[in-house]
């Protein structure tokens, strides 16, 4: 694997971390990513626009497109009502290892794939950081400790489930359309998707007073991040990069702990931790 594919992947890691943490820091999550995804579509429309015209799409390539659309549409709404729920470095590392956990699960137990020592003990560690992070609640003072404690890590297995069905067809859709013309499409059926519980809140000035430089930010930092992610798929494979890309669960538990000063960051950290070993093992023993 080339050194500029790691470098991509790791920056990209980051970025994703960062814009995470702008969202959990925000008031009304779905007000602050519909504004962040706008900014964004804003920001590569030219782009897009370029590069579309270029391609000549097939009705295989429009529906890889769509699906893809649809996909991480659900992601952002799965997103929101994580953040709503628990601390960033409770949920976040949950999201990023649960889809590496899955894929060799599901070879092993749907199609009789055998699975590696050093594979399971991979699967092992993804587990136990995952019922860590699940015993963590949330901030002292928080109304309904309790149901928020389970909801939050269980909402958190959802975004990794739509993490995973995301990843893999976006690799399908990169046959058909430019990485650019994919996050552009992504960004305005997201935009779409999250506009009703937009307007129903009524938010946007306020979220925009308390969190306008934020929106920008997330705004260029969103796409950036998966645009690396989606480049380096062109220089190695996907399972690889994937696996390499779960880094990131260091960097959210990170700035959690040390921005948010969430609460039980050695136990979060010790988590993502083995989160992140286990992802390495896996990626070993594949």
């Amino acid at each position: 694997m080339s050194a500029a594919a790691v470098l991509l992947v790791l920056a990209s890691g980051f970025l994703h971390a960062v814009w995470n943490l702008l969202t959990k820091r925000s008031g009304d999550k779905k007000t602050f990513l519909w504004a962040a995804q706008t900014v964004s579509a804003l920001l590569y429309l030219p782009w897009a626009w370029h590069d579309l015209a270029r391609t000549a799409l097939t009705p295989e390539g429009w529906l890889f497109l769509l699906l893809s659309v649809l996909l991480h549409g659900l992601y952002l709404h799965l997103l929101a009502a994580t953040y709503d729920a628990g601390d960033l470095s409770q949920v976040y590392p949950i999201m990023r290892g649960t889809s590496p956990l899955l894929v060799p699960l599901a070879g092993v137990l749907l199609l009789g794939e055998p699975l590696t020592v050093p594979g399971w003990l991979g699967v092992f560690a993804i587990v136990a950081g995952i019922a860590l992070l699940s015993e963590a609640g949330p901030r002292p003072g928080a109304a309904n400790a309790a149901g928020r404690s389970r909801k939050a890590p269980l909402l958190a297995l959802a975004v990794g489930l739509a993490i995973a069905a995301y990843i893999v067809t976006d690799k399908l859709a990169l046959a058909h359309v430019t990485p650019a013309v994919l996050i552009e499409a992504t960004n305005i059926g997201n935009a779409i998707a999250l506009l009703p519980a937009v307007l129903r809140s009524g938010r946007v000035k306020s979220e925009a007073r308390r969190h306008g430089w934020s929106m920008l930010l997330g705004g260029a930092l969103m796409p950036s991040g998966y645009l690396l992610f989606l480049f380096a798929l062109s220089l190695a494979p996907v399972a690889v990069l994937a696996l390499m890309r779960e880094i990131g669960t260091v960097f959210g538990a990170a700035l959690g702990v040390a921005v948010l000063k969430e609460r039980s960051g050695v136990r979060r950290m010790l988590a993502s931790c083995l989160i992140t070993a286990g992802v390495i093992a896996l990626g070993a023993a594949g």
